[in-house]
């Protein structure tokens, strides 16, 4: 199918003065600086992106800012996990002081979530705030950590603990930019994507079960429509609780579990994030079917339709040794949705029925991982 026959989609992500449009659709990088444009008061603006994508996407989008007349430079990162740090916070923060980014101007983050979280969290700070936007290249940031405006790094104590709300001005989801993906990043992303359908639209992981396969194999209608459904769902909860004081907490399913794998796995390529959310939604079924929450089939229709899109299911997926499960459950402490010491988890009385339950007792957990270790 001919990428142009996809209609693009426009999904408002309404936060008063801080509202913003997520566009979704085919051909949208060759169109970023019309689209971009508008939003500046001074036609300036600086590109941090993925090194990776120096012969890929970063010459497009510098040819379209440049043809609707925004002078603009660019600036790499390294790709990976590691670039979430102080180093490359002062790197890119110096950077933009250099180039003389001014509050009204505009910073460009062009890659996945890491790009994404880490320059939005640079504009937060930069001047007290300057604007950014996102252009995800990734499925895993287009359904996800391109909307809601989380933003931050990571430290040796774990995922996300430095960090600011601070909403893009504009995210233009490029679906062709998939095409370009390691089919790896892409079951990766589509972890993210699977955990919509668990937390709140059953109809959702219904259509899933039955298009994935062909979202995988390249099918646009269905990624465009799967990107889509997402960040409309994503948009819903963050209107409706921007700074996660209640309900967008339920966008962690899968997290507590993944944020400790990903810090037992040193961040590295034994387990990208959305891996990591994948195993996390398979444990946090489990966990609600140990504690008599949910039926048995559904973390079993789980797991299925994971293996059926070739994606990693249990710990034993993993590449290399892990901590044994007391050591992943004193990880999980660090984690951000710990009150007064308790760990909140996200569990399911079914697919689609998601809540926050502050009153998991430890040996609950202790002994769901103790059973999910590699024999």
């Amino acid at each position: 199918m001919n990428s142009q026959d996809i209609t693009g989609e426009t999904v408002r992500v309404n936060l008063g003065a801080r509202s913003y449009d997520v566009r979704i659709g085919a051909g949208l990088l060759g169109d970023a600086g019309a689209q971009i444009a508008p939003l500046l008061r001074r036609k300036r603006a600086a590109v941090v992106y993925d090194a990776r994508l120096e012969g890929l996407h970063l010459p497009a989008l510098m040819a379209s800012l440049a043809s609707a007349g925004i002078h603009a430079t660019a600036m790499p990162v390294p790709s990976g996990e590691g670039s979430k740090a102080w180093d490359q916070v002062a790197r890119i923060c110096e950077w933009l002081l250099a180039e003389k980014i001014e509050r009204k101007d505009i910073v460009i983050a062009l890659g996945g979530g890491v790009i994404g979280d880490l320059v939005g969290f640079c504009a937060a700070i930069l001047r007290r705030g300057v604007r950014f936007v996102q252009i995800p290249t990734t499925l895993l940031a287009q359904v996800d950590s391109s909307v809601g405006g989380k933003t931050g790094i990571n430290t040796p104590q774990g995922k996300n603990l430095i960090g600011a709300f601070h909403q893009p001005s504009l995210v233009l989801a490029d679906i062709d930019m998939l095409a370009t993906l390691p089919a790896r990043d892409f079951a990766s992303g589509y972890g993210e994507v699977v955990k919509y359908g668990l937390l709140g639209d059953a109809k959702f992981f219904d259509w899933l079960e039955a298009n994935g396969p062909a979202m995988a194999a390249g099918d646009g209608r269905a990624r465009a429509y799967a990107v889509t459904r997402s960040v409309q769902m994503k948009a819903g909860i963050v209107e409706r609780d921007e700074t996660e004081e209640g309900e967008r907490a339920l966008l962690n399913l899968g997290h507590t579990f993944c944020h400790a794998l990903e810090k037992a796995t040193g961040y590295s390529q034994r387990l990208l994030h959305g891996e990591g959310v994948a195993i996390g939604c398979v444990l946090a079924l489990q966990l609600s079917q140990n504690l008599g929450l949910i039926s048995q089939e559904a973390p079993s229709r789980l797991r299925a339709h994971l293996r059926a899109m070739g994606m990693k299911v249990d710990l034993s997926d993993i590449a290399g040794d892990l901590p044994d499960a007391a050591t992943l459950l004193d990880l999980m402490g660090q984690d951000k949705k710990v009150v007064d010491g308790r760990l909140r988890f996200i569990l399911c009385r079914a697919i689609g029925d998601a809540f926050v339950a502050a009153d998991v007792p430890q040996d609950a957990v202790l002994s769901l991982l103790q059973a999910a270790m590699p024999q």
